[in-house]
């Protein structure tokens, strides 16, 4: 009889360590499963990181407002250019044509006599673009600001305050 007891007992005693082992299995599972929804939360709830913007120069150019009440300064006139461009897929040219609004009366005169210089020095501006930036508003800016600055280095008795493109064809 004392080996019936004892074959009871064996049988039980390995239901408890599979009982146990199940209940650890079962809390690892479960315990994985938490930290896979807490990861996937985290991600899932993580705002993108800001874009980062590109600083554009043709932003910091100063654009004429129009103001009826401004006092507007002497203009000169430059004749229309055709001016070939730098293009990878054909020949593309600029025709235009355009007005500076200057500081003073004097550096009429002046605009008058380097007028040559003037010419030159736009022509080998506008030549060095290529087509993919006279097509939008922020290049057509920024050779603006070129221009003013290449002729503003050449004046001594005044300066220009803007330059109006009265023509501008990019083809």
């Amino acid at each position: 009889m004392a080996e019936k007891k004892e074959l009871p007992q064996k049988n039980a005693e390995p239901d408890d360590a599979a009982k146990k082992k199940k209940l650890i299995i079962i809390g690892a599972a479960a315990l994985i499963l938490l930290i896979g929804i807490g990861v996937g939360g985290f991600f899932l709830m993580k705002k993108p990181p800001p874009e980062k913007k590109e600083v554009d120069p043709a932003a910091s150019v100063p654009v004429p407002e129009l103001n009826h009440g401004a006092d507007l300064g002497p203009m000169v006139d430059i004749t229309e250019f055709i001016v070939n461009i730098i293009s990878a897929d054909g020949n593309h040219y600029v025709k235009t044509a355009l007005t500076l609004e200057l500081t003073t009366p004097q550096a009429k005169d002046e605009i008058n006599q380097r007028m040559p210089q003037i010419r030159d020095a736009i022509l080998l501006l506008i030549g060095n673009k290529t087509f993919e930036e006279l097509q939008d508003l922020e290049g057509k800016r920024l050779l603006k600001a070129e221009i003013m600055s290449k002729i503003n280095g050449f004046l001594q008795a005044g300066k220009v305050k803007s330059i109006f493109f009265t023509e501008f064809v990019v083809q």
